[in-house]
This record gives structure tokens, sequence and C-alpha cells, in this order.
């Protein structure tokens, strides 16, 4: 049978977003893949996304390495497609359609499926860019060219020697750390078993690179204790070379630009009101015990998200949003309720649609998915959009209150503060209760004083006594 060469472009990933990075490849060059098969991860300015296979075939191209920034509509992938030659299939300027007109070439079969394409001359034209880490490092002194690290000792067993192109051997968190401190991993040896490159080998090599000397510890590490380096200078933060600079990409590029457009679009008002939830702390306790609830986490967080639905029923104006270009207030009836999280990729904020149609108990089950999705950096796209009102859970860190910034294009985001045992006054007396502070902030455009006042009370209310919920229904 024969085949057509299939070239995948780069896919619109949706909001407008016109470049991706290439994470990881899931496939190799010569494997056989199914129609929708996993064969990427990319990362975009909101989130990790596996892109699908869109053939079933060989992949016979990876036109990109991981790392490289691809703009959409360019070529990532080409696989050999079963199929009949010629269809007009075949993607311009490639060897298979080079084939229909100067006679097929004939491709011998491999182990791994056929073998690479004919070399015709002629390429896909590649508008991507690949970030140079030379240019993402900066040091305070003159850069010498890269010394590469002592080899393994004796007692470490290594692997042959490394062919002539091929990848370095190192971990996938290994290649990233390298990425961003601008280190070559050609030019290092490794020293871990059988040869794998390893951090340490990663951050000897960034500081001969600098044309410094980072002190170890026996077990590699350095040593936080020591008052200098061994050359004589200051003893740095960890250990670490003095500067270390970090591309402005990804999530932390989107969030940076997304909170400075929200600080100078909306006004910024935020309220106060610390609240003792020693009740609510008790309902957790008895909640956790019960069987109904033993497969669903609950916190304080939970509570606070089931308040604020609540609230958002009886104060409206919290729940809108403000169009600019149509110069109207657009009310919305429904929560999809954001909530702030910390993840290795950064700051995100995804949500739960129609978070004011779901019980206590689907809550919290939606919380606690959506928690370990950020947390694995596998958070779709389409949970990052339409969030209505967010909740930022700074009380994890031991934070009591601060003055949150708005997600952009909603109108209120509540922080939830520590909960902790302080003097409170309860029943005439002074004792130690469970206390937390919640602060909200709001776009004065749309929300007065009075509004988020009341707004924030009901919260309060319901965290203080969770059994004021059914007068609020």
């Amino acid at each position: 049978m024969s085949t057509v060469l299939k070239v995948f472009k780069l896919p619109d990933l949706g909001e407008g977003l016109t470049e991706s990075e290439i994470v990881s490849w899931k496939v190799a060059v010569g494997e056989t893949v199914k129609l929708n098969q996993i064969i990427a991860e990319v990362e975009t300015a909101k989130a990790v996304v596996e892109l699908p296979s869109p053939y079933s075939g060989v992949v016979t191209e990876l036109h990109e390495q991981p790392g490289t920034v691809v703009e959409v509509g360019n070529p990532i992938v080409s696989f050999d497609v079963p199929g009949e030659a010629g269809t007009g299939d075949e993607d311009p300027g490639s060897p298979a359609a080079a084939d229909t007109e100067a006679g097929p070439a004939k491709r011998e079969p491999t182990l791994v499926g056929y073998g690479a394409a004919v070399d015709t001359g002629k390429r896909p034209t590649r508008k991507s860019r690949t970030r140079a880490v030379a240019s993402t490092a900066m040091t305070t002194t003159a850069e010498p060219p890269v010394a590469p690290v002592a080899s393994a000792p004796a007692s470490v067993e290594t692997a042959p020697a490394q062919e002539a192109g091929e990848r370095p051997r190192c971990t996938p968190p290994v290649r990233k750390f390298a990425r961003d401190l601008g280190v070559d991993l050609e030019q290092i040896t490794g020293t871990g078993p059988y040869g794998l490159i390893t951090r340490d080998d990663v951050t000897a090599a960034r500081g001969a690179e600098a044309g410094e000397t980072v002190p170890a510890s026996p077990s590699g590490a350095a040593d936080p204790l020591a008052g200098s380096t061994a050359a004589g200078g200051p003893r740095t933060l960890g250990g670490a070379p003095r500067e270390v600079r970090t591309p402005i990409k990804g999530m932390r590029k989107h969030t940076a630009q997304a909170m400075v457009d929200s600080a100078f679009t909306a006004p910024h008002a935020t309220e106060f009101l610390t609240v003792d939830v020693t009740p609510m702390m008790e309902l957790l306790e008895r909640l956790r015990a019960d069987r109904a609830y033993r497969d669903v986490k609950l916190t304080p967080l939970t509570i606070a998200a089931k308040a604020v639905c609540v609230a958002l029923e009886r104060q409206p104006t919290l729940n809108s949003r403000w169009d600019a270009d149509a110069q109207e207030i657009v009310q919305l009836n429904y929560v999809n309720l954001g909530i702030a999280a910390a993840t290795p990729r950064g700051l995100m904020v995804p949500n739960i649609k129609d978070a004011q149609s779901l019980d206590f108990r689907s809550l919290a089950g939606s919380l606690r998915d959506l928690a370990a999705t950020a947390k694995e950096g596998k958070t779709a796209p389409e949970a990052l959009r339409g969030g209505t009102f967010s909740i930022t859970n700074i009380g994890v860190f031991g934070i009591d209150g601060g003055t949150p910034i708005l997600n952009p294009g909603e109108a209120g985001i509540l922080a939830l503060g520590q909960v902790r045992e302080q003097p409170w006054g309860h029943r005439g007396e002074v004792v130690l209760r469970q206390v937390t502070t919640l602060s909200l902030s709001f776009d004065h455009r749309l929300v007065d004083g009075e509004q988020g006042s009341r707004f924030l009370s009901d919260v309060g209310t319901i965290m203080a006594d969770p059994g004021m919920l059914i007068t609020m229904l």
C-alpha cells in the first residue's frame, strides 16, 4: 500500500494565543501511532495541553525540539499515512509531493516502520523561533567558554560514550533546570549513574560559566553555613551563582500582564472582616467522620466556596462584568467559581463551572479535582476561561489577610486567611477561639461600598455559623 506524507501544523488552541512551547514529545521518529494518540505536550500562556495525533501512521520527522516556541500554523511533526499517492493531501514542498511529480522514490521498510523520507532538498518553512540559551544567561563578569564538568569517579559506572548528535542523557526536570539557567547540556559530562547529567552537574557548569566556584558539601549540595566561597568571595544565597536570569514566558508572562491590566483598569477597593469560625471548624470535624464525606477533602475553603455562591445570589453585582466596548454592565446569573492555585508553572485560576448548582458534597469533590489537576499541570484551557468570581486561599501559607488583585474581567475576589487560635470575646468572656480574616477586593465601577460590605457580611455570617445558611436560601 502506498503512503502519503502528512504534516501536522500547530493548531489554534483558542483564546487568541499565537504560539506555544513544545514541552515534550510522547512519540519518536519511526514510531507507529494511532488516531487521537497523545503525541506531545505543549505549553501555552495559560496551560499545558496534550496534543492528540490527527492521523494513524508512522512518525517520519519531529520538526521541533522540546523548549522551542512555535507559532500557530507552523509544522511540528510529519507522518507517513496509508493512502493513495497523488490524492492532493500531501504537504506542498514535501518529499511525498515531489514523488508525485518526479516518480515515486522507493523507501525501504525497517523494524520500526519506514525509513526517513527521501531528501529532495525541500523542507517546510520554519518560522518558529528557538530561545537561544546564551541570550538568557547573565553574569557579573565576562563569560569564558563553558568548562566541562569533571568525568564521573572511577567507582561510578558509566554508559558507553554518547554518540554524536545524541541528546544528552538527563531527566526532564534537569533539562528544564539547565534551560532556565542558560546552560548547554552538550557541554556537560554527566556524573550520575550511566553518565546521567544531574542537577549538581548543571549547577557546577553554570558556576564555571560565570567564572565562580560553588562550594559543595559532602552530599554535593552547597553548604548553607559557609561564610564565603572557596575563592574567598562572600557567600551567596544557597551557594547559587550571584545572578540567574529566567526568561519571562508562558504562564508567568500571561499572569504578569493580566495583573497589570487588572490593577490599572479596574478601580480596586478592599474590605476586611475578622470572624470567629469555631462552629465552622467543629462542623467540618463532624462531617469528616460522616461516612458520606469520607472520600471528600473538607477544608475551610469548602465552606467559603459554598458561602460565596449563596452570597452572590443575594448581592449579584459582585458577579457582573464591565463591557467597555459595548458600554454595558453584564449581569451574570451563574457562578463560574475561580480558585487561585499556586502550581509549578506559576499562578493560575481554574474555575468550577456553574458552582451555584452544585450541592455541598459535589462542590467539595470539584475543589479536590481542580486542585489535583492544577498541581499535575493538566488544567485544560477551558477550565481557565469564563470565571465570574474568584477565591484565593492565602491561609495555607500562614497569612492572615491581604489586598488581592481582581482576576481580569471579574468584579470581586475573596482572600481566605489562615484559621488560627487566638483570644476572643465569647459569651462575656475572653477565651481561645478559632478565628480567620476575610479580605474582599471588588471593582468599584460595578460594586458600591454597601453591596461589597453586605456580601462580605453574608460570607462571614455563614462561616461563623453555617446553620445561618438556611435563613439565606
